[in-house]
């Protein structure tokens, strides 16, 4: 799955946006990746389609194998 990258534009408290800055700079990581990050751990955890509909099979016990011990079946991969 090929994750597309957008460029948009956004408006910022001047002081805000430095202070953002100070804190990406910190981390060694840039203004877009910090901002990136952010966001990533506030709305990241809402399931795309794809896995919605992987998470209704698990619900559904449609097609799954039953493991029965983990360390076998990861070796059989």
């Amino acid at each position: 799955m090929k994750l597309l990258k957008v460029q948009t534009a956004f408006r910022f408290d001047e002081e805000l946006l430095e202070l953002v800055k100070e804190k990406a700079k910190a981390q060694r990581r840039s203004l877009n990746n910090y901002i990136e990050g952010l966001l990533h751990k506030d709305v990241g955890s809402i399931p795309n389609e794809e896995t919605k509909k992987a998470i209704e099979e698990a619900r559904s016990s449609k097609n799954l194998e039953r493991i029965n011990d983990l360390d076998t079946w990861v070796a059989n991969l």
